[in-house]
């Protein structure tokens, strides 16, 4: 039997097999098990500058409390439709104007802010109150009840960090509105509020007690105080300081990476593409795309990622180039 026969009886067997909702696996195996992890989504900038505008706008069209969460999504140009900036994650601009309140309500998804714009707005956990300022990283926690206020003046702007496509993927989403309060039955335990003047201190001495790392610069992670892990369950927020003209060497890693300029300009090269970071800018850099940054003068960058879920299920890889 020549090759063409024996190919034609493969393709008339898997025709046979479909009604059953079979197919054979050697036709697939190398797509579904590739030698390196096939990047999802693009690399791609959201210049404050030129998207502050249509936050602030936003508030002309809709309330808080109408809107429940008054937020513009972060979505990868490649995942339209998506609300998705990487295949696990999610990212928004949260706006919330003085006197305003957004309801009450919990979800399975656990969530980080991190203010880029404004003074005096609030979050809660429960009865917990946290005031929250320029630079501060604040975590709410999976299923605990939330919601945000602003008793100051002027506009407060966020970013919105959530696990939403990771838990949608093992249909494990659940939520409850205001009108379900109830009383929490235990104070929640750990700490939620990392203020960024704490954290620039910490930056800078580690600034001073030694030379960068050659792929990370000065790198702190947010942890948890209470078992030293990391602050949340799902996903590594880190903040890093980049010496004056310090340029990283190439690295890669397989979680996906969203990165908000804080303090400082610099230039994350991706593949190729440049992207020119000042602060409030958010970049997302997808798993095992290659990228350096190279600092204009000192630079700060928040990131969040999604290492986290990867390293608790043993499959996270990095690699120094």
């Amino acid at each position: 039997m020549n090759k063409r026969e024996t190919q034609a009886q493969r393709e008339e067997f898997y025709r046979r097999i479909e009604p059953a909702h079979m197919a054979p696996l050697w036709t697939r195996l190398k797509a579904l098990v590739p030698r390196a992890p096939i990047p999802v989504g693009v690399a791609h900038q959201w210049r404050y500058a030129e998207v502050r505008p249509f936050v602030l706008e936003s508030a002309e069209h809709i309330s808080a409390a109408e809107a429940e969460r008054r937020v513009l999504i972060l979505e990868n140009p490649a995942l339209p439709g998506s609300s998705q900036i990487t295949s696990t994650l999610y990212a928004g601009l949260q706006l919330i104007m003085p006197g305003e309140v957004a309801p009450a309500h919990r979800h399975t998804q656990s969530a980080l802010r991190f203010i880029l714009e404004g003074s005096g707005a609030y979050t809660t956990i429960d009865n917990d109150k946290v005031v929250m300022e320029p630079g501060d990283f604040v975590v709410t926690p999976s299923w605990r009840w939330h919601h945000h206020g602003h008793e100051a003046s002027g506009p407060m702007v966020w970013l919105d960090g959530l696990d939403i496509p990771m838990l949608a993927h093992f249909n494990s989403t659940f939520r409850e509105d205001h009108d379900a309060w109830q009383e929490p039955a235990s104070r929640f335990e750990g700490l939620i509020h990392f203020p960024y003047v704490r954290a620039r201190r910490e930056l800078e001495a580690l600034a001073a007690a030694g030379e960068p790392d050659a792929h990370l610069g000065h790198l702190m992670r947010y942890v948890n105080p209470i078992d030293g892990g990391w602050a949340m369950p799902t996903m590594a927020t880190m903040i890093r300081l980049l010496p004056r003209g310090f340029a990283t060497r190439s690295y890669r890693s397989s979680d996906s990476m969203i990165f908000v300029g804080v303090e400082g300009e610099g230039t994350i090269a991706v593949e190729g593409a440049e992207f020119a970071v000042a602060p409030h800018d958010v970049v997302v850099v997808p798993g095992w795309m290659t990228y350096s940054l190279r600092a204009k003068g000192e630079w700060v960058l928040f990131s969040y990622s999604d290492r986290v879920a990867q390293e608790r299920l043993g499959f996270f890889r990095e690699q120094r180039l």
